[in-house]
């Protein structure tokens, strides 16, 4: 297995820094995921790793050799394209064994070599299939088969599932990612999709114009985003800016419009401005009568579009002040709620994250 240290590295395209300066660890045998919107530099510091594109500051590392300096062949490296890069005139056999040929590997071996490659994707007898035979699915198969056949020490994918349905990709992402556990390799992985990140990943880095907002298990980076842009990124909240009106210990007292809410968070005085993220989820329906769990904060809102989604149901608010407030639970709401009708909201302070201030 392999460590990646990624040190201050910068990529230009003119006056545009595509990468500014992003130093990085990743862990041996570590599935590791940049994820972004499209233009933050996620696929140019990918491409950085693999030798594809040159630095133009920095280094980067495999273990203790750095790699930087080496033309894409001398790294050792396993990549998946977004579009498959299949070759259309060779069969899948052939296309597996491309890296091999170029490595002067002979003849037997190499026939061993893709059959098991091929077996490990699934694919055992399609060998003398030609592309055109295949489906998208078989398609990305064979080019993480012609990946990992070189025996690489880093495998590198680049939106490999961008080209799926939405079904394919669900069941695509649970196979690399356990293909990946048991090699044991070291990956790094890229998508713009926040699911996928979410479902597969051992660690995360959230890349916004050609930096890093933030770097850490899924968990964290959901439950705990470290900036506003994070927040929004990761799923639906409700992004929310006040003034503090009271401090006891690290519970904020925030005034919203005409709502008062509650936030646990590092120190800030009475009068300053804050934002802090309120995640739909977290809301709950009061019943008439319920009390209230301890610690928690409770408020009142009229309910606007209520939307059943299958297992999901969305319900938008307004509270005091015309503040705009999104809740989601899943299943359907324990007592029928309809538009105009005012309800109880309950949620529990220490879920609410609260910005430092600029």
């Amino acid at each position: 297995m392999t460590a990646i240290a990624i040190d201050g590295v910068v990529k230009r395209y003119g006056a545009v820094a595509a990468v500014a300066g992003i130093s990085l660890a990743v862990r041996d045998g570590e599935f590791f995921t940049l994820l972004g919107p499209s233009g933050c530099g996620k696929t140019t510091l990918l491409r950085m790793v693999a030798g594809f594109a040159d630095l133009d500051a920095g280094a980067i590392r495999f273990g203790e050799r750095r790699i930087d300096t080496l033309p894409p062949h001398r790294r050792n490296t396993g990549m998946v394209f977004q579009n498959y890069a299949i070759f259309p005139n060779l069969t899948v056999a052939g296309n597996v064994a491309y890296g091999l040929k170029a490595r002067g590997i002979e003849r037997e071996a190499m026939a061993g070599r893709v059959e098991r490659a091929l077996k490990l994707v699934h694919l055992e007898g399609y060998d003398q299939r030609w592309p055109h035979q295949l489906s998208g699915g078989q398609l990305q198969r064979v080019a993480i088969a012609r990946a990992l056949v070189i025996e690489p020490e880093v495998l590198l994918l680049d939106e490999p599932l961008s080209n799926l349905d939405a079904k394919l990709r669900v069941e695509m992402r649970g196979e690399i990612r356990q293909l990946q556990q048991q090699l044991g390799i070291t990956a790094i992985y890229v998508t713009h999709d926040q699911e996928e990140a979410l479902a597969i990943s051992d660690r995360i880095a959230v890349m916004r114009a050609g930096a890093l907002e933030q770097v850490g298990p899924p968990a964290e980076i959901y439950s705990r985003p470290a900036t506003p842009f994070v927040a929004e990124f990761m799923g639906t909240t409700n992004l929310l800016t006040g003034t503090v009106t009271g401090v006891a210990g690290e519970r904020h007292r925030i005034a919203v419009g005409g709502l008062e809410l509650v936030a646990h968070g590092s120190a800030h005085s009475a009068g300053s401005r804050v934002t802090f993220s309120l995640r739909p989820e977290t809301l709950r329906l009061l019943l008439p009568g319920e009390a209230l769990p301890p610690g928690w904060a409770r408020f009142e809102a009229v309910v606007g579009r209520v939307e059943l989604l299958g297992a999901l149901t969305r319900i938008e608010l307004v509270a005091a002040g015309d503040v705009a407030l999104r809740l989601a639970m899943l299943d359907l709401p324990p007592e029928p709620v309809a538009p105009g009708r005012r309800v109880a909201l309950a949620y529990d302070p220490a879920r609410v994250t609260l910005f430092a201030t600029p």
